[in-house]
């Protein structure tokens, strides 16, 4: 039954419309002015208004130019009544958003087939709203799907790389460190031989002098063990590489897995440590004013329950954003040109059920305007050769949808921005 509201100041006209109305089969309401008319437009929100422009202390012209201004509201049909028939007046009323009028004196007739025009426009606006309102809804799951569908790939692609490259480098790698132990104690045997040597045989043949003097004897015998362990340390630094990108894409564990965020988020900085010492291919500044500085507050946390993965990768693109973010300062701007390049990481326990995930930086920051759509597919601030627009789409799908947390920014233009992430200690499956 569709609601109608009369708003009408003479009484007798106010009850004769409600009662024609009424044996229509609509809901009527009444008003017998503008103020109460608003008073109940905005409480009962009537499919059609029914207003006499001549009233007392508010018109219907402006009682119509109100009802139009509210937003819940706005797609009410508003007929206007009254015994004007200028041109100026139709448009005085059109230009207050009345939809239609009805002359007075009211032919009923007329008057019910006009507020069947009205209804029948109601319904087709709100039938259009529903309608956009889906639309909205299927492109909205269309841009999740499709950035799910791209994650996974990547995921799987990501997998089946780091496979790759353990499986090529850990072998090769393990034989360096094996034998660099093995040479370390045969240098040291050969030089204990050599030692010998000048002690029983102090004064050698003038050749062999010459040989010692070419070689540089001295420096050689110091510098060889030391290149041997910092070769040892190199080969440890790339099986340590090796292991952190098993542990980031999480190959041989189940989906599911309770896991040390701290390691995690450790492991998410070693593979960026390039980017955050300044070492990438273009950073003519690649030196100690380059580096980033990381500030990491770890708050005492239990074993979290978690689809370790998906939340590695929330951390690692959480972490090249911040860096990202202070890169992108121009060279008279930068705080990384003076040294200042700053991400915080800091956790805390909220309770027994939920901890929390805090990665700032010092960067550019984002206006109002980007902070709200950061997290929609496919948008980027970035240059097309360097952002999709997936990352936080997908990491806020990862937080949000599959680990039923919180994931939110705040940010202000030169001031930086902050990405907090709030996820439960187990998994509700």
């Amino acid at each position: 039954m569709s609601k109608i509201l009369v708003v009408e100041d003479d009484s007798a006209t106010r009850l004769l419309l409600k009662r024609d109305l009424q044996l229509e089969g609509y809901e009527v309401t009444v008003a017998k002015n503008g103020e109460e008319g608003l008073e109940q437009a905005v409480k009962i929100r009537p499919a059609l208004i029914l207003c006499d422009w001549m009233m007392p202390l508010m018109d219907g012209v402006e009682v119509c130019r109100r009802v139009k201004a509210t937003p819940e509201l706005t797609s009410t049909f508003f007929i206007l009544l009254t015994a004007r028939d200028s041109i100026a007046d139709r448009v005085l009323g059109l230009d207050a958003g009345a939809d239609d009028f009805v002359s007075k004196p009211i032919e009923p007739n007329e008057l019910l087939a006009r507020v069947r025009a009205g209804l029948r426009v109601y319904q087709y606006q709100q039938q259009l709203s529903e309608a956009n309102q889906q639309l909205s809804q299927t492109l909205q799951d269309l841009q999740q799907t499709q950035a799910q569908l791209v994650q996974s790939e990547k995921m799987s692609s990501l997998g089946q790389m780091v496979a790759g490259i353990a499986h090529a480098i850990n072998n090769p790698i393990t034989f360096i460190s094996g034998n660099l132990d093995y040479t370390k104690n045969s240098f040291n045997d050969l030089l204990e031989l050599i030692h010998l040597y000048q002690k029983y045989y102090p004064q050698p043949e003038q050749e062999i002098n010459l040989a010692i003097e070419n070689m540089d004897w001295e420096f050689l015998k110091t510098d060889i063990p030391k290149s041997l362990d910092s070769m040892k340390v190199g080969a440890s630094r790339i099986r340590d590489l090796v292991v952190s990108l098993k542990s980031f894409s999480r190959l041989d564990e189940a989906e599911i897995k309770q896991v040390d965020i701290h390691a995690d988020i450790d492991n998410a900085l070693l593979l960026l440590e390039h980017r955050l010492s300044g070492e990438t291919s273009d950073n003519i500044y690649a030196d100690d004013r380059s580096k980033i500085k990381v500030i990491k507050e770890y708050g005492i946390l239990p074993l979290v329950e978690c689809y370790t993965a998906e939340l590695n990768q929330v951390f690692f693109n959480l972490i090249t954003n911040a860096i990202d973010a202070i890169e992108e300062l121009t060279i008279s701007e930068t705080s990384l040109i003076l040294g200042k390049g700053q991400i915080s990481i800091r956790t805390k326990l909220l309770d027994e059920n939920w901890v929390e995930i805090a990665i700032s930086d010092n960067g550019a920051g984002m206006t109002p305007e980007v902070v709200q759509q950061i997290f929609n597919p496919f948008f980027t601030t970035k240059p097309v050769d360097k952002g999709t627009g997936l990352g936080l789409a997908i990491a806020y799908s990862i937080v949000v949808d599959k680990h039923k947390g919180l994931l939110e920014c705040r940010s202000s233009k030169g001031e930086g921005t902050e990405f907090l992430i709030k996820i439960p200690t187990r998994q509700q499956l």
